[in-house]
């Protein structure tokens, strides 16, 4: 398989991967009254599961993002599927809670694996193309979501939730395989422009003081700030979600089924609409794709707070204005990925996108544990929907203050873009004169 065909069966082998493992990775908060019942838990020691698996996770991204710039980013991730079946199934041989609290933590070191097959991707795809393609990749998180929903209400019912882990992690495992065998690395930079005519692209090595300069671009830095604070409200939701729906607004199993089933597929929706609208805007300016994600961050504070102010009772428009909030919530996405992408020099895009997803995970890490500890004490003080409350609060501040981030990239991300394209195409003119 050469040229595009071997290029779309890499993006439908990643695509696979990652709906597996998002779905193993996302199926522990469907089924989250399960294990509450299983060990008498609290909201602070729920919390502190997700919580921990993202600190795991954190840990270990630059340290991912290094080996993905130094080796073979095709084997990395096959190793990567491995350790996730590995460790799912650890988790569902955990006879405590204190154990599955560490096992289920040791699943966050495949979690931080993506900045490799994001940087591989950049190098399958050129700039202009490169939005959809992570919008189509990312739109597997809330399928997984979806995915994990059904197992959850549907076999963890029947044969309980360690059955379910034993089944993903299986997966897990007999992708690893899959991967090893067929993901082939190729020359980092390929698909720029400045290189569509050359044949020898070059090898271009990963240097340390290259990863320095990530820090001296200000657009850069912004974003980290950012990242920082932007995945706390996906966090804060798949985490409570399903317990506040059940507990503050009064939906059975069959309820909040049909309440998140049409919500999670719009938010999917989400992922493709945002990369192509950064693509489209990108292709007019090259602040198309920060002014998308910021307007899908405001518009998500905004829906947020009218969708859980809904009447109680009124499950129909509460179900409706959750749809439309999830729309816009994953506009962001895809377009920080390319935009880390659209920055930095192709040798050290792993390292880059490792330390966004460092940052994203250092915050978020912090954002179920939070949000658990703010419940419990809303509680205490008598308010009447204190998940509810918690959720609004976390999601609304960190959202408003990605938007700041936002505007202030868009002043000044066309001048990083570019230099980036100023020294690929030195790069270039030697490449010729060599050949």
């Amino acid at each position: 398989m050469k040229g595009s065909k071997y290029r779309n069966f890499v993006v439908l082998i990643f695509f696979i991967f990652m709906l597996l493992h998002q779905t193993d990775k996302l199926l522990i908060n469907p089924m989250a009254a399960q294990i509450y019942a299983e060990w008498g838990l609290t909201d602070t020691q729920w919390g502190a599961i997700s919580t921990a698996a993202l600190v795991i996770g954190a840990v270990f991204y630059p340290l991912w993002g290094y080996l993905y710039d130094r080796f073979s980013r095709g084997k990395l991730l096959s190793f990567a599927s491995f350790i996730w079946g590995a460790t799912t199934w650890l988790s569902a041989i955990a006879p405590t809670y204190n154990t599955f609290l560490i096992t289920r933590a040791s699943t966050g070191v495949d979690d931080s694996s993506y900045p490799g097959l994001y940087s591989l991707v950049a190098d399958y795809f050129s700039p202009e193309k490169r939005g959809k393609i992570y919008g189509l990749l990312q739109l597997t998180q809330p399928l997984g979501y979806m995915a994990g929903l059904i197992l959850a209400t549907t076999l963890a019912v029947t044969a309980g939730w360690r059955d379910v882990f034993f089944i993903t992690g299986g997966l897990g495992i007999l992708l690893s395989i899959v991967i090893f065998f067929t993901v082939k690395d190729i020359p980092r930079g390929t698909s720029e422009p400045e290189f569509e005519n050359i044949e020898e692209v070059g090898n271009f090595r990963f240097e340390w003081s290259k990863v320095k300069d990530v820090f001296k671009k200000k657009s850069l830095i912004y974003m980290y700030l950012q990242g920082f604070f932007g995945v706390f409200p996906w966090n804060t939701i798949t985490a409570f979600v399903f317990i506040y729906l059940s507990d503050e607004r009064g939906y059975l199993e069959s309820e909040v089924l049909m309440t998140m089933a049409p919500a999670i597929l719009i938010l999917a929706l989400g992922y493709p609409v945002g990369g192509m609208l950064g693509d489209h805007f990108f292709k007019k300016s090259k602040k198309g794709r920060v002014l998308v994600a910021m307007t899908g961050v405001l518009m998500g504070a905004i829906l947020l707070f009218i969708t859980l102010n809904s009447p109680v009772d009124n499950k129909l428009a509460f179900g409706i204005l959750l749809a439309f909030t999830a729309f816009f919530i994953p506009f962001a996405s895809p377009n920080v990925t390319s935009t880390v992408n659209d920055i930095a020099l192709p040798e050290i895009r792993s390292t880059a996108l490792a330390i966004q997803y460092f940052i994203e995970s250092s915050g978020a890490a912090l954002s179920p544990l939070i949000t658990g500890i703010l419940a419990d004490t809303l509680r205490k003080s008598n308010d009447p929907s204190p998940r509810g409350t918690a959720m609004l609060l976390i999601c609304i501040s960190t959202w408003i203050l990605c938007g700041l981030f936002f505007f202030l990239t868009s002043r000044i991300i066309t001048k990083d873009i570019n230099d980036l394209h100023d020294k690929l195409g030195e790069r270039a003119k030697l490449a010729k004169s060599r050949s």
